[in-house]
């Protein structure tokens, strides 16, 4: 097993690579048949699984930096493949028991769906919807670092969207909560989106434009807070502005090449 293949069992996924450096996932010829199977798709034209945990497993979180080298070599379609398999089979590996009686549940319909056997039950896969947004006052841009994160990496704010909430108003409320900077729901707009598996998560970038530009800090979820130029932003993108950005195949590296070509 090559370096790249053993990056990948690192998170939890055992695909192998081809000499050509292409994921190769499991085969049903070549599976344990005892292995509970996930079908994740067809890659040019033969099916595509992945193994679930063995039982009382939990699904390794993303820990080695080299990992995230990895993601950035692999083409589109294959990252979205991996994309894909990590989130599925995270569900899997923590979906064991019914939510509504208890109960044990089975893999249904090719790994797409668990059904109880006790009460009988359907679950599927879900997908958070998590807001990220470029935050602008007068031709600067709000970034956060992070709990935990390296010195120096910066990125755009980011939470969920909780219950009864529109993506308009989650933008509004994370950014008041973790900056104190207010913006009215009516100057946000949707920009894209993006999956993020660790663990499954849709990631809806987003644009405001603030109403106000003095920062209080959440000192719970973020180490630094501040605003920054566009030139400042657009020399970070380059790699010799005055922060880290965000790895390339993240959203938030979209928005901001996008916010600095508009």
């Amino acid at each position: 097993m090559n370096w790249k293949a053993r990056l990948l069992a690192l998170d939890g996924l055992t695909p192998s690579l081809t000499d050509e450096g292409r994921l190769a996932w499991t085969t049903l010829a070549d599976a344990d048949p005892d292995a509970e199977l996930v079908f994740l798709g067809l890659d040019e034209g033969k099916a595509c699984f992945a193994a679930v945990p063995p039982r009382g497993d939990s699904a390794p979180r993303l820990a080695n930096p080299a990992l995230w080298d990895l993601m950035a070599t692999l083409p589109t379609a294959e990252l979205a493949l991996y994309g894909g398999a990590r989130s599925i089979v995270d569900w899997h590996a923590r979906h064991r028991f019914c939510a509504q009686c208890g109960g044990t549940t089975r893999i249904a319909k090719g790994g797409w769906q668990r059904t109880c056997e006790n009460c009988g039950a359907d679950h599927f896969p879900r997908t958070d919807p998590v807001t990220i947004m470029l935050v602008e006052h007068d031709g600067r841009m709000l970034l956060g670092r992070g709990k935990g994160w390296g010195e120096g990496r910066f990125s755009a704010l980011a939470g969920f969207v909780e219950p009864g909430e529109s993506l308009e108003e989650g933008v509004a409320r994370e950014v008041l909560e973790e900056s104190g900077i207010v913006i009215r729901p009516k100057n946000v707009r949707y920009v894209a989106s993006q999956p993020w598996p660790f663990p499954s998560q849709l990631m809806i970038g987003c644009h405001a434009f603030a109403e106000t530009d003095d920062i209080t800090r959440d000192e719970t979820e973020l180490d630094e807070i501040r605003w920054f130029s566009r030139d400042e932003v657009a020399a970070s993108l380059s790699g010799s502005g005055p922060f880290i950005a965000p790895p390339k195949q993240a959203i938030a590296s979209y928005l901001l090449n996008w916010w600095i070509e508009r």
